[in-house]
């Protein structure tokens, strides 16, 4: 069985979460699957192949799981991307409009040196906006998206296209 095969048969479906007429993808069992989650991480990795990156912006909370994990097996930074309030730090904030409200995402001013080149993580792409949310941040000081990496792809929710606009290159291991 592939890996996207493995990773499918092991996330759990969970109906009406956070709200009627959702379907929950759930990766806590994957994450409960030490063998598996290894072989996600080797599969996320492997897709930038010869790449050359300065660091992996993970976005809260989700993406912190693999992204912080990714990070270290291409030795190089994590840099969080965290809801307004989270951070320490000075920080930059980009305001992005959700279905229904508005959300903002934050990023320590002193994360991403000019000209630096990163892979933005995150566990799911569904609209896209929060992806979004964090390259706007990560071309605010300057730096550039190399590629987004995901864990799931809802395809069906047409994500990429408010991430083209910042890489072409938009990576999952699991498409629904």
């Amino acid at each position: 069985m592939n890996l996207e095969s493995r990773v499918k048969a092991t996330i759990r479906d969970i109906p009406d979460f956070p709200k009627p007429g959702i379907l929950f993808k759930d990766i806590t069992p994957v994450l409960a699957d030490a063998t598996l989650c290894r072989d996600v991480l080797d599969g996320l990795a492997a897709q930038f192949g010869s790449m050359k990156i300065d660091g992996i912006v993970g976005i809260e909370s989700r993406g912190f799981l693999f992204g912080m994990l990714l990070a270290q097996k291409l030795q190089v930074p994590f840099l969080p991307v965290r809801k307004k309030g989270k951070l320490p730090f000075k920080t930059y904030s980009y305001e992005y409009n959700l279905e229904y409200g508005s959300a903002v995402m934050e990023m320590h001013t002193d994360s991403i040196a000019k000209g630096s080149t990163v892979i933005i993580h995150d566990d799911l792409l569904a609209t896209g906006g929060t992806a979004a949310a964090a390259a706007e941040l990560v071309k605010m000081q300057g730096g550039t998206v190399a590629a987004f990496s995901f864990l799931i792809n809802l395809s069906f929710l047409n994500g990429k296209e408010k991430l083209t606009p910042h890489s072409g290159n938009i990576l999952s291991i699991v498409n629904y």
